[in-house]
Parts: C-alpha cells; structure tokens; sequence
C-alpha cells in the first residue's frame, strides 16, 4: 500500500510540475510572438540608429538606447562594489550571530520589496533630500539600491559554496585572510558571482517604476547622456508608447519595436551570464 501510494503521488508530483511548465511555456510563446510578429517589421539600421522625431511618430530609438546602457552601467558601478564587499564581509569576517542573521532576513526582505517603493524612496532621498534633482545619476543610484540585495545574496551564495578546507589549505601554507580571499576564495567564486551581477543588471535595465519618479523623461532632444539631466530609457519609452501617447495607434508599430529590442538587449544579459557561468565551470573542471 505505502509503494501504491508513493506511486501516486509521484505521479500527482509530476503532472503538477509538467502542467505548470507546459503553461509558462504556452504564455511565454504567444507574448514573444505578439511582440516578434509585430515588432519585427519596424527594425531597422534607421530605427536604431536614429533619435526620435516629430513626437516620437519617425525616427528611431538611439536617444533611449544610449540612456539604458548609460543608467545600467551607473547602476553596476553603484550597487557592485558595495554588493561583492557586504557579502565577503557577511561571508568571511562577520561572526554567525543573531545581529547577522538579522541582517541576512532583512536583505532577503528586500528582494521582496516592488520597485515602486524603490522609485518612491530615491524621490525622497536622491531627487529631494539631497537635491540631485531628477536626473540619471538618481535613477542609477535608486537602481542601484534595488540591486543591492540581489548581488549580496548572489554573492553570498557563491562565497557558500566555496569548501572551508579550501580555506584552511591557503591558511595552512602561510597565507593571510586577506590573501586567502582575494587570491584562492574570490576566483573559485567567481562564475557565481559574475552571473549574478549579470541576471541582476539585465532585471535593472528593464525597470520602468524606480526611474519613473527618479529621471525618466518622455522626450528629449538629441541624444542625451548627461548624468545630471533627465534621459530616455527602453522600458519608459515603451510604458509611454504604449498609454500615454496621444496617437497611440500611430505609434503601435514603434511601441512593438521598442519591446523587442528591450527582450533582445535582455535577453543578450542573461545569456552572458549563462556564457560566463559556462566558461567559468570549464576552466574549473
């Protein structure tokens, strides 16, 4: 009786698990060829390489483009450093007690946080309290924040993974902590913490609700970049397209080549990371 039952629900298990894939799947399938099948005809040389004109109607995307790549790389610079450092700290100095146990809960309780809240705290914080005003360098700094948690976590989990008597070898033949670190834990660690930081900067660069309130704005002329002005990036340019736009059947074809360019620089991230986890594993083994 107890084999019958461990068949079915074995067998309950696996239908559950299959179903639920089949149906992402199935989702997943008709959003991309939604956005494939009408996105497809508005790419071009023209449409990427040119800003946009006469209201957004012509022209390209170059202007919001260049304001991703710019804000995702402020964000890197911002949360990458502080992120590797807090968990090496968490992970290799700190002692195993309830003030870093409490630490741990709250950075995890962040992850959870919506991205609004982030938008609304950089607002306060970035744009009024110190008076950056709305502008990328609030938007990064407020990505920034966001991405914190994620990296820490990444990179806490890598640094677990690492074996305490790799550890004890470097100590054993002389080598400080520092050294231990930097030379022997930091690189067998480094395929875990490189796609981390890589899968949380692709989550970054598609975020519409922290740069909403931070520095996004609908229009600007050229091509933008400067860290103290407003900027155009992908994901607000497609929320503006997409309902805010007073012709918004006129612009539908460009919202649609908007959503697959942001999809392609996406999902080019999270390949990378998969690349640099791959790689890392080879040399490795």
């Amino acid at each position: 009786m107890q084999r019958r039952k461990f068949n079915f629900t074995s067998i309950i298990e696996w239908g559950t698990l299959l179903l639920s894939t089949g149906l992402v799947c199935f989702f997943l399938v008709i959003i991309l060829w939604e956005i494939v099948s009408k996105g497809a005809g508005s790419l071009s040389w023209e449409f990427i390489a040119e800003v946009p004109r006469e209201g957004m109607t012509k022209g390209g995307i170059l202007t919001p483009i260049i304001g991703t790549v710019l804000l995702t790389l402020l964000t890197a610079l911002f949360s990458i450093p502080f992120g590797v450092c807090c968990a090496i700290y968490l992970n290799e100095y700190a002692e195993d007690n309830w003030l870093t146990r409490i630490i741990r809960a709250a950075i995890r309780n962040l992850s959870g946080v919506p991205s609004i809240i982030y938008g609304l705290f950089g607002l306060a914080l970035f744009v009024q309290a110190l008076q950056f005003g709305t502008s990328m360098l609030s938007a990064g700094l407020t990505l920034g924040l966001l991405s914190l948690p994620y990296i820490i976590t990444t990179t806490e989990e890598a640094l677990m993974r690492i074996p305490a008597s790799t550890r004890e070898a470097a100590l054993a033949v002389g080598a400080t902590k520092f050294e231990t670190i930097k030379d022997v834990v930091l690189p067998s660690a480094m395929s875990g913490i490189l796609t981390g930081v890589v899968l949380t900067l692709s989550r970054a660069a598609g975020e519409t609700a922290p740069i909403l309130f931070t520095g996004a704005a609908f229009y600007i002329n050229g091509v933008g970049g400067a860290i103290d002005n407003e900027f155009m990036a992908l994901p607000y340019h497609l929320y503006m397209l997409s309902t805010q736009h007073q012709s918004i059947e006129e612009v539908r074809p460009i919202a649609y080549g908007t959503a697959l360019v942001l999809i392609i620089v996406v999902f080019l991230l999270n390949l990378t990371a998969f690349y640099i986890r791959y790689k890392y594993r080879k040399n490795e083994n």
